[in-house]
């Protein structure tokens, strides 16, 4: 009897990245990329996730690495107070170029522990051979009064704000620039299968889609670059919402791991998964034992 395939495969090749026990990984971009460092944590690999907290378009994670090379270090100009108009909470101190988790009690303490944060990733992007980055979304808010693209709003006032859309050509120069700010790395570019519904289901796939182009003109500028289909293994492989979170948004643990999954077989070498194996049930018991 003639074999029925009931789904659509996601053909995942060997891009020429072969990660194992001896490799540094650092990985930036979107909350994606959280869960999938917690992952290659667990296994024990060597690995940086995110210095200065989740980012989500080109033009931030642009700025974070540019940042690190530079080891030019956070200001007092550039702390801001998160949430001003929330008279409720304490107050607390980040900047545009932070993760709301970045966020301390007084702008002190944010800049002694940014800058050490800064210090920390600049010796790790130096020592490291592969980076990892996560592409969420193209839409970006620029601040106003310095006209600069922001990380992260911390729920300031919208008026501070105006929203755009980055053109493929300009998401093209970002990746660009960062390749060639690493041009010793092995860099894996992936989008993000988070969709953004905020801009509703075609605003989410215009979005998508202009950081999928940049992608493919920056591998074909940048040869030490290539591309892990995160974004259509969602889509085509997990299509049923089973493999998506409550909200019908995010993807569940179970689908996390199909995809990380799918980035072993592609990127990670054949001789670590026995090891993988064995670091797993250690980190499991670890962890059962701290709780």
């Amino acid at each position: 009897m003639k074999e029925f395939e009931f789904r659509t495969q996601v053909g995942v090749k060997y891009e020429g990245t072969n990660i194992s026990y001896n490799s540094r990984i650092m990985m930036l971009g979107s909350c994606f990329t959280t869960e999938i460092g917690g992952i290659m944590k667990d296994y024990r690999f060597d690995v940086m996730v995110n210095p200065f907290g989740t980012l989500y378009n080109p033009a931030s994670i642009h700025a974070s690495v540019e940042r690190i090379i530079s080891r030019r270090p956070f200001t007092e100009e550039e702390v801001i107070q998160t949430n001003p108009t929330d008279t409720s909470s304490e107050k607390k101190y980040a900047s545009f170029s932070h993760h709301s988790a970045f966020a301390r009690g007084s702008a002190g303490e944010f800049l002694i522990n940014a800058n050490l944060e800064l210090q920390k990733s600049w010796e790790w992007l130096e020592g490291a051979d592969t980076i990892i980055i996560t592409l969420g979304t193209a839409w970006v808010f620029v601040n106003n009064e310095t006209g600069k693209i922001v990380s992260n709003c911390h729920k300031r006032v919208a008026k501070e704000f105006t929203r755009k859309l980055l053109t493929v050509d300009e998401c093209t120069r970002l990746l660009t620039s960062i390749a060639n700010l690493l041009p010793d790395k092995k860099i894996i570019f992936t989008v993000s299968p988070i969709r953004h519904f905020k801009d509703g289901a075609h605003g989410n796939q215009i979005s998508k889609s202009t950081l999928l182009l940049a992608i493919e003109n920056t591998i074909k500028e940048c040869g030490w670059c290539n591309y892990f289909p995160s974004y259509e293994i969602m889509l085509d492989e997990l299509r049923d919402y089973r493999f998506y979170n409550e909200d019908m948004i995010h993807p569940s643990p179970l689908a996390i791991k199909y995809i990380f999954e799918k980035f072993k077989q592609s990127h990670i070498s054949g001789d670590a998964f026995k090891q993988m194996d064995e670091d797993l049930r250690l980190t499991k018991a670890e962890n059962h034992i701290q709780r």
